[in-house]
């Protein structure tokens, strides 16, 4: 990878919604989601559960190409030392360039700064790259809800992934 696409990373902040949105539509696939294609009216980016400081942001050349969102994994004050990726996007035109890479090792450490011991997150079970990803950055398969999703006329497991901190 050279320089030119190293993503300089950083808290997402109120302003950038619009082109976190935009890029959470393009990048939309049934590899990864389970929820239908997004369609007009849209909702917000950042809502009640999802503020700007649950996001990091990836840029190359001052433009956005990527985002995680890392968020408590549940309300519970038990649980308050767990944190969750709950999304994570890069932009078509520079996966495999370590985007996603950065955004991970970066949400391992905002995880470890806010005090969490442990980081899950889940990945549906066809979704090869990200498991990949996720594995060669020390998560491991923690459990699977065989054919937890019924998408694109295939049932899809789902898969709970976890690392200590």
């Amino acid at each position: 990878m050279s320089d030119s696409y190293v993503p300089r990373i950083r808290a997402a902040l109120p302003d950038d919604e619009e082109e976190l949105a935009h890029l959470d539509r393009v990048t939309w696939s049934p590899l990864h989601a389970v929820v239908p294609r997004p369609r007009p009216p849209y909702r917000p980016f950042f809502d009640e559960r999802h503020a700007p400081q649950d996001h990091l942001v990836a840029e190359l050349d001052r433009r956005i190409v990527g985002y995680v969102r890392l968020a408590l994994a549940t309300p519970l004050a038990c649980n308050a030392h767990v944190r969750q990726i709950q999304g994570l996007a890069v932009a078509d035109g520079v996966r495999g360039r370590g985007v996603g890479r950065a955004l991970i090792r970066a949400a391992v450490e905002e995880a470890r700064r806010r005090g969490a011991r442990r980081l899950t997150l889940r990945v549906l079970g066809h979704n090869a790259p990200a498991r990949k990803l996720y594995e060669s950055e020390g998560f491991v398969v923690e459990g699977v809800l065989p054919e937890e999703f019924f998408l694109g006329g295939a049932y899809v497991d789902d898969v709970l992934m976890g690392r200590g901190l």
